[in-house]
């Protein structure tokens, strides 16, 4: 059996290191033969020279660097597309998705399930973050057509044919979470407590964070376009009513002066609705438009060699 182990990279020089004396010590046992596919996409510090020496003196180490940073969907796409293993797992270079439960999902796949997936307790979490996320995730349940868990982000071991059935689905905006979970397959779940970073700092901003959980609503349904039109038809019922109402006033007590600040609030609120409707239109539409340009998720730049040098240097300095 052989077991490709594909690695995202984003300026995740400094965690490097031990990541490569991890996998050293946790994959030899696991499979007959082995390879870790590091995608570097676009790092900015000494990430790619690192790669290429660690590719340089193991040839079971391999490296891809993108021409630029794509993204982390497009560089799991690129470790995807490049795996030949009969199993597939994808993790983090920073070990918050620590490869010791590797074992316990390899054990998994044995009995016949297609994927197994790790799930990230919240312990140690704050308690606003961890309410925010549970309510997001019971919010997305609601739209999308999918079934997305708490806790269960990229970190899974694939069988050959789940990632086949991944790789046959074009399209260009890519929701991972929700693409896992659209192919089916049985599934089992590992659970495991929350870890630290080995070193550095978390590449997600709360902004990326937000744009993220948009595009996992957008990705997977067209709800929002049917709430729009619910929104559309509640609204005009509403100004009917309320224009209703306004005429039997005015033949009961007779006309008065229209109020200012209904005036107002009127059209603020209806011109504030109107264009957060017209922006999910706007988000679909983009979406249809970066479709149907069929450009490539990602391009690669470099690859590493074929074959390795005999005396590795030290990397765990």
């Amino acid at each position: 059996m052989r077991l490709s182990v594909i690695v995202p990279c984003y300026n995740e020089e400094s965690c490097l290191p031990t990541l490569r004396a991890t996998l050293l010590h946790v994959l030899p046992p696991l499979a007959d033969e082995f390879e870790v596919i590091l995608v570097d996409d676009g790092s900015t510090d000494g990430t790619l020279d690192l790669l290429r020496t660690m590719a340089r003196y193991d040839s079971r180490f391999r490296y891809l660097s993108l021409s630029r940073n794509f993204g982390k969907e497009a560089a799991m796409l690129a470790g995807l597309e490049h795996a030949d293993g009969d199993l597939i797992a994808i993790l983090d270079a920073d070990l918050q998705h620590p490869p010791e439960l590797l074992g316990d999902m390899v054990a998994l796949i044995d009995k016949g399930y297609d994927q197994v997936v790790a799930r990230r307790t919240r312990t140690g979490d704050a308690r606003v973050r961890t309410a925010a996320s549970r309510a997001y995730y019971r919010i997305m349940n609601r739209l999308v057509d999918v079934e997305l868990t708490d806790g269960v982000g990229d970190f899974r071991l694939l069988s050959r044919r789940a990632v086949d059935a991944l790789l046959s689905l074009e399209e260009r905006n890519r929701f991972s979470k929700g693409l896992f979970s659209w192919i089916g397959f049985d599934t089992a779940v590992v659970d495991y407590e929350n870890v630290a970073r080995a070193d550095g700092d978390s590449k997600w901003s709360l902004r990326s964070l937000l744009n993220y959980g948009i595009d996992g609503i957008l990705s997977f349904n067209h709800r929002p376009l049917r709430l729009a039109v619910y929104v559309g038809a509640l609204c005009t019922a509403a100004a009917f009513v309320y224009a209703l109402w306004l005429v039997l006033g005015a033949l009961l007590n007779g006309t008065s002066a229209p109020g200012y600040v209904t005036i107002m609030c009127g059209i603020i609120g209806f011109g504030g609705m109107q264009l957060l409707l017209v922006g999910v239109v706007g988000e679909y539409l983009g979406r249809i438009y970066h479709e149907t340009k069929h450009r490539p998720h990602f391009l690669v730049k470099e690859t590493s060699p074929t074959t390795a040098e005999p005396e590795a240097p030290c990397l765990d300095d």
